[in-house]
């Protein structure tokens, strides 16, 4: 399989579908635990591949180290899901998903708040240098 931009926007598309239905059966004010879980089988059940705290190993100065860094979700070993429990999204949680991309070399990451009205609204879509490779068809 050839990975593609749409692709990667259809894959984007499908999780942000299983986050609202976790969403609306859930509603806010729930721990991210719980939040994380739910939607990790939302996606199993929908067929995809599903990674939950992920080891994000660190190379610095050509050693490379584990860290203590966990992905909440890997989803077909294509986009990075940080799920968040909180009254909004700060510039921190943008700064955390970005620096999770680099450093897997990954091409989009979804940053998803469930203490939230609307799921669509708070989300956060970011793409990477990764994804600018990526063939648009």
């Amino acid at each position: 399989m050839i990975i593609t931009k749409k692709y990667v926007n259809d894959l984007s598309y499908k999780i942000v579908g299983a986050a609202i239905e976790v969403h609306n059966s859930l509603g806010p004010g729930l721990l991210e635990s719980v939040y994380e879980k739910c939607l990790a089988q939302e996606l199993l059940l929908q067929g995809l591949k599903v990674e939950k705290q992920a080891i994000i190993p660190i190379e610095y100065k050509g050693i490379t180290f584990e860290a203590e860094l966990r992905a909440d979700l890997i989803v077909n070993n294509l986009i990075v899901v940080e799920l968040k429990a909180v009254d909004s999204i700060l510039p921190i949680h943008k700064a955390q998903l970005i620096t999770y991309l680099k450093l897997l070399k990954l091409p989009k990451g979804l940053l998803i708040n469930f203490n939230s009205i609307s799921i669509t609204e708070s989300l956060v879509p970011l793409v990477t240098e990764e994804f600018s490779k990526l063939k648009d068809i």
